[in-house]
């Protein structure tokens, strides 16, 4: 257990979270930084820390784990307290402050203000029925380490953006890739669709997965059609099943924050309705909120410039530029 006091939380040290708290750290203020992760990153980390990013301004591509680094180094230069490993259960925001956090662990975080970049809080991938016997035995979710599948005959499954990435990066390194998808029409954005036909990567719709089989690992995949019921078994040492996953927001949902579908709702300073607290990233919903990862580093700037003079009756929102002179 930890007490720690702060001028500034941030619940999620996923990169909207490190962003905030590179910028809390600009601004003077000391922060802590909780995750229920062991580990900074949040779902780049542990969903995608090897795919490329193409969203972040400055950067043509960006891998995954290159972002975390960057962003944590940017963020250590003002020497944030991490709470790892723990998740946020209970929050107290009286009218006037302190925010008081509880940890599942018993750690408590006293802070003035709050920022909560929870993403889409907790999640758990969307199981393939046909798989259940397989998982960690050939069948995974994610792809933290690609070198994992060289020279593999892989079969993906899904219809989505995650599982054309994944084709598209373990291209260069498998044996074969192919990609089943129980629709004909692909989620995923049609040029990444079009670039994988044009790079031999086999896609078959409407097709689902009905079993996978092997003696001592697994050697075959057996897909059914969706349209005459034809039976076709795809030779496979591997299958990704991106299938998205479930959300769960968790304890969050209880503390007494309007909420839509799961999401914070904040105003044009990204505050809750909740004094001192605020929210920014995937996490927080407002009229014509678009989803960029981009969007949301300018969103964990405003909330935390906004909260100023809360840490600080005789601060301004505005924290002056960093190019210049002075801070």
């Amino acid at each position: 257990m930890k007490n720690v006091e702060v001028d500034y939380a941030i619940i999620g040290a996923g990169p909207t979270g490190l962003y905030g708290a590179y910028y809390a750290g600009f601004r003077g203020w000391s922060t802590a930084v909780i995750d229920a992760l062991p580990e900074v990153g949040g779902q780049i980390t542990a969903m995608y820390p090897e795919k490329n990013i193409f969203d972040v301004a400055g950067f043509p591509a960006v891998r995954g784990r290159v972002l975390v680094e960057q962003l944590k180094e940017q963020a250590d230069q003002f020497s944030p307290h991490y709470v790892l490993g723990e998740q946020a259960a209970e929050l107290s925001a009286p009218e006037g402050g302190p925010v008081t956090l509880t940890t599942t662990q018993g750690s408590t975080i006293t802070a003035k203000a709050l920022l909560i970049t929870g993403g889409i809080g907790s999640f758990r991938p969307r199981p393939l029925p046909a798989g259940s016997d397989w998982e960690d035995n050939g069948l995974a979710f994610f792809v933290p380490k690609p070198d994992h599948y060289a020279d593999k005959e892989i079969v993906i499954v899904g219809g989505g953006d995650s599982a054309l990435d994944w084709a598209h990066m373990l291209h260069p390194i498998a044996k074969s890739i192919a990609i089943v998808h129980r629709r004909d029409q692909f989620r995923a954005h049609a040029a990444m669709v079009t670039q994988a036909r044009e790079m031999g990567i086999e896609l078959l719709t409407p097709f689902e997965v009905t079993a996978l089989r092997g003696d001592e690992g697994l050697a075959e995949v057996e897909i059914t059609s969706k349209t005459d019921g034809a039976v076709t078994v795809l030779p496979a040492q591997a299958v990704i099943a991106a299938l998205g996953f479930i959300a769960n927001i968790g304890p969050i949902a209880d503390w007494g924050l309007d909420l839509e579908k799961r999401h914070i709702t904040v105003n044009t300073s990204m505050q809750t309705n909740l004094p001192g607290v605020f929210a920014a990233g995937d996490i927080a919903v407002y009229p014509g909120k678009v989803p960029l990862i981009s969007i949301a580093f300018g969103e964990a700037a405003l909330a935390v410039n906004n909260a100023a003079p809360i840490i600080n009756p005789e601060l301004g929102v505005f924290p002056g530029h960093s190019s210049g002179e002075s801070n």
